[in-house]
C-alpha cells in the first residue's frame, strides 16, 4: 500500500518540461498546446510510404523526419507519439525487436531531440508490432495472456525508449499492472523524474483501428484483442482502469477512441480532474472525416473545428491527431 501510494506522490515525472506544465495548466480554447502529432516510422531510413487506408498519412525514414517536421514545428508543434513499422526486423513470441538498437522509434529519438530541442517526444509502448502473433503481450500455450511475463517485457522495452531520450512512454497494451511496472523500472534506473507515463487508461476494442493496423503492420494474426480491451458497451470498467492507473502511478491519462466515447472522456475527468486528460481521435476516425469532407459531405476545416472544440468540452486536455499538421496551419493562417 505505501509503494503504491508513494507512486502515486510523485509528481516531478509529470511536470519536467514545459509542455508537460503547460498540459496541467490548459483551459477550454484550442491551441498547438492542445495537440499531439502521431507519427509511424519505419526501418529504410531514405524511404517515405504512403498509408492507402489513411489517404494524407505517410510512414518515414528517418532521414525525411525533419523535412516533415519542420513547418509543423515552425507552426507551434508541441509534442510528438512515435510508433515503430517493422519489415525487415524478426517478428517473434517476445518482441525481441519491440526494443533492439535497430528499432526505427530507438534510433529516431536522439535524431528527433537534435532537430528540435523543444519538442516533447511521446512513444508508444506496446508490442503487437513486433511480435509474430500480433497480440499486445506474451502469450502462453493456449493463445491466452500471460500477464506476468507481458509486464516485465513491457517495462523493458519502456525502460529502453526512456534511456534513448523519449520524455514520455505511453504504454497501450491494456495489461493489468502494467503503469506499476513501468513506475518501478524507471525508479530503479533513476528516470522518474526525467519520464512521465501516459496511460492508455481506457482504450476500447474498436473498429476504428482498422487503418491503423494496416498502418503500424500490428493486426493479429488470429482472434482478437477483447479479452484486454475493453468491451465498447462499458463506461464502469473504464473508470476502474483510470482509477487503478491513477493509483499505480500515471502521470497522465487517455480515452481512446475519441468521438464514440465522449461520455467516458466526462467521466474520466469527472474521476480525475487533477490529470491531463488525453484522447486519441484514432486512424478510423480519421478516414471517416477525410472521405466524408472529400465527398463534399461538409467543410473539413469547420467539421474538424466542432469535432475538436466537443472533445475539449467533454474534458480533453490534448488530443491525438493525424489532422495536426493541418489544424496548426489552420492557426497560423488565423494569426
Amino acid at each position: 500500500m505505501c509503494d503504491t501510494i508513494c507512486k502515486k506522490h510523485r509528481l516531478h515525472g509529470g511536470i519536467f518540461n514545459q509542455t508537460l506544465r503547460d498540459w496541467n495548466s490548459l483551459n477550454a480554447e484550442v491551441t498547438c498546446k492542445n495537440l499531439m502529432y502521431p507519427l509511424f516510422i519505419i526501418e529504410n531510413d531514405d524511404e517515405i510510404q504512403e498509408i492507402p487506408s489513411m489517404p494524407g498519412i505517410s510512414r518515414y525514414g528517418i532521414n525525411h523526419l525533419k523535412k516533415h517536421l519542420d513547418l509543423p514545428v515552425k507552426w507551434g508543434l508541441k509534442s510528438v507519439l512515435l510508433f515503430g513499422v517493422t519489415e525487415t526486423l524478426t517478428k517473434d513470441e517476445v518482441a525481441t525487436n519491440a526494443n533492439s538498437k535497430d528499432n526505427p522509434v530507438i534510433k529516431a529519438i536522439p535524431k528527433i531531440k537534435s532537430w528540435f530541442p523543444n519538442l516533447t517526444i511521446a512513444c508508444d509502448v506496446c508490442l503487437c508490432a513486433y511480435t509474430l502473433h500480433g497480440h499486445c503481450g506474451i502469450l502462453n500455450s493456449d493463445g491466452s495472456i500471460d500477464n506476468s511475463a507481458s509486464l516485465k517485457r513491457i517495462a523493458e522495452v519502456a525502460l529502453s525508449y526512456a534511456q534513448a531520450g523519449a520524455h514520455i512512454v505511453a504504454p497501450s497494451d491494456m495489461m493489468d499492472g502494467r503503469i506499476a511496472a513501468i513506475k518501478d523500472i524507471l525508479i530503479k534506473n533513476k528516470l522518474e523524474n526525467k519520464v512521465a507515463v501516459l496511460s492508455y487508461a481506457a482504450k476500447f476494442a474498436s473498429v476504428f483501428y482498422g487503418p491503423f493496423r494496416d498502418a503500424a503492420k500490428s493486426a493479429p494474426s488470429f482472434g482478437d484483442r477483447k479479452c484486454y480491451q475493453l468491451p465498447a458497451g462499458s463506461s464502469g470498467l473504464a473508470v476502474r482502469a483510470a482509477d487503478r492507473d491513477v493509483e499505480e502511478g500515471a502521470d497522465m491519462l487517455m480515452v481512446k477512441p475519441g468521438l464514440a466515447y465522449l461520455d467516458i472522456l466526462r467521466q474520466v475527468k469527472d474521476a480525475h480532474p487533477e490529470y491531463p486528460l488525453f484522447v486519441y481521435q484514432v486512424s478510423g476516425e480519421y478516414a471517416m472525416i477525410y472521405h466524408a469532407a472529400k465527398a463534399g459531405a461538409f467543410d473539413l476545416q469547420n467539421s474538424l473545428n466542432e469535432i475538436l472544440i466537443s472533445m475539449r468540452r467533454a474534458g480533453a486536455d490534448v488530443i491525438i491527431t493525424y489532422f495536426t499538421p493541418l489544424i496548426l496551419e489552420w492557426l497560423e493562417t488565423q494569426k
